[in-house]
């Protein structure tokens, strides 16, 4: 991939989102990586890298445009507008601001999707996590462990010898702490500390802990434990505060490639989807094989004053439901409408669908839809079954929230008839015009007699309890219809085509009996 540059970045992300101060190598200048200033730790050589200045003030910010220099970085990002512009001129270093109250972890995001960064070859960043475990855990003398906001395991420690209890054993076979109130008390008490925190045992046998909340830019990120069995490190707290703020940077990395991926991802599928990309190729990077269909969901409301916010929720519950059932997934947010596709066999694929706009319902408390293409074989058919499913979408009411394309085969042709006959004059003109008019000059009711009568299989009993008149009337309009249009009911191929214009092009339907 081409290296990116300064100007490449400003084209993405400037504007009100990043301003830039100074740039004294000029826009040409390589950026190569976000990177988030460690006060805990030295200054790597970065040769290209944007440095953002976590928990330093703008205006106290000169020593880091030094240090930045030093290491060969191309620029210095700063909170607020009151940055040492002098300073980053004369040491050849660009200086660019974001807002006062913006999010370092959202900065690094939006900067490392504009730079196009790839996660690290540790699986994401989990390799450095459990790398982390290890390097804490040799340095405060106890087992470590990484944990999410879920209390879910990310990483641990193998260093050997060091005295481990029943819970960090069945935490780390689950990888999921335990479930408890007394643990659910010690979470609440780490997450509104402002520093290391000592645990005392929950249960006889177990061993208390030392335990420090990740954060980054005022979010919780996850927490590190490490197990205390008396003999810790005199400057175990200080070590552990250390790790927690390295674990921050990682697992913020982590979560930058995760969100990359997922936005490349989506692109793909939006073009798989629209067929502007090779479909084996888009196919294979996007996981998915065999035989597929295609999903849509949508918002039934007319019309929604927080609209794409909407959609967005809708899509955030589509991929959860989805990756739930298949693990990763193709998920796609286009005007509006979300797709997903589902991956064969299709017998479950509306039993799916139907859960989705149940949940999607009640979590967006407005009425959801959904559409179902047919199932195809491969990638080549994708956009044929994303076709059928925007047909249905069209179809749908509130008598029949979800539906899959052959359920509503009938009125989807007939939708897609309406339209082709539209388009094409030959095809619009005919006998059914001349009805209409008649109609509308005479007063009569012959068009919609035809249309009962098509409708009752030519039979005219049939046609005339539809129209709730006797058979003679109905026998008598026919044959006025005939000799005053011109029209030949004995003919077969006439009947149908007259028939499909009334139909469609007429929208005329015979009466509810």
């Amino acid at each position: 991939m081409d290296a990116r540059t300064l100007g490449d970045v400003l084209d993405v992300v400037g504007g009100p989102a990043l301003r830039l101060h100074t740039a004294p190598a000029g826009l040409t200048a390589p950026v190569t990586e976000a990177l988030l200033y460690d006060a805990h730790a030295p200054m790597p050589p970065a040769p290209g890298a944007l440095l953002l200045a976590v928990g330093v003030r703008a205006a106290a910010a000169g020593p880091l445009v030094r240090a930045a220099a030093e290491a060969g970085m191309t620029g210095l990002v700063v909170r607020g507008p009151d940055g040492p512009a002098g300073e980053a001129q004369a040491h050849g270093v660009a200086l660019l601001s974001v807002d006062e109250d913006a999010a370092w972890h959202h900065v690094h995001l939006l900067l490392s999707s504009a730079i196009g960064a790839r996660p690290a070859p540790s699986a994401g960043g989990l390799g450095d996590l459990f790398a982390l475990a290890d390097a804490v855990a040799a340095a405060t003398g106890g087992a470590t462990a990484v944990e999410d906001p879920r209390q879910r395991i990310l990483a641990y420690s193998t260093v050997p010898g060091q005295p481990v209890d029943e819970d960090r054993r069945q935490s780390i076979l689950g990888l999921q702490v335990p479930a408890s109130t007394p643990n659910t008390e010690q979470y609440r008490l780490l997450f509104a500390a402002p520093g290391p925190v000592r645990m005392p045992a929950l249960r006889d046998g177990d061993l208390p802990r030392l335990a420090v909340a990740v954060r980054a830019g005022g979010e919780t990120l996850g927490s590190v434990w490490v197990v205390d069995d008396g003999t810790l490190a005199p400057d175990a707290e200080e070590t552990l505060a250390q790790g927690a703020s390295t674990a921050a940077l990682l697992l913020l990395r982590a979560r930058a490639a995760q969100e990359l991926a997922r936005h490349q991802n989506s692109d793909l599928l939006r073009r798989l989807l629209d067929g502007t990309a090779d479909p084996s190729t888009a196919f294979d990077r996007l996981g998915l094989e065999g035989a597929v269909r295609v999903a849509a969901f949508v918002p039934a409301a007319a019309s929604l004053p927080d609209a794409e916010q909407t959609a967005l929720r809708l899509l955030d519950v589509v991929r959860l439901q989805c990756e739930a059932r298949y693990g990763r997934h193709a998920c796609v947010l286009v005007d509006g409408v979300v797709y997903a596709v589902l991956p064969g066999p299709g017998a479950r694929h509306k039993r799916l669908a139907e859960d989705i706009v149940a949940r999607a319902g009640q979590a967006l408390r407005v009425p959801v839809r959904a559409a179902l293409g047919e199932v195809v074989a491969g990638p080549a058919e994708v956009v044929g079954s994303r076709e059928d499913a925007e047909l249905v979408l069209r179809v749908l009411g509130p008598d029949l929230p979800v539906a899959t394309v052959d359920e509503v085969r009938p009125r989807v042709t007939l939708l897609r008839l309406t339209e082709v006959l539209g388009e094409r004059r030959e095809l619009s003109a005919g006998a059914w015009r001349g009805v209409l008019a008649y109609d509308e000059q005479h007063g009569t009711d012959y068009a919609r007699t035809l249309v009962s009568w098509f409708d009752a299989g030519c039979d005219m009993a049939g046609a005339a309890k539809l129209l709730a008149v006797h058979p003679n009337t109905c026998r008598y309009r026919l044959k006025q219809a005939q000799q005053q249009v011109g029209i030949d009911l004995d003919d077969a191929d006439e009947r149908l085509v007259l028939w499909l214009q009334l139909r469609t092009l007429a929208n005329l339907r015979a009466p509810t009996p």
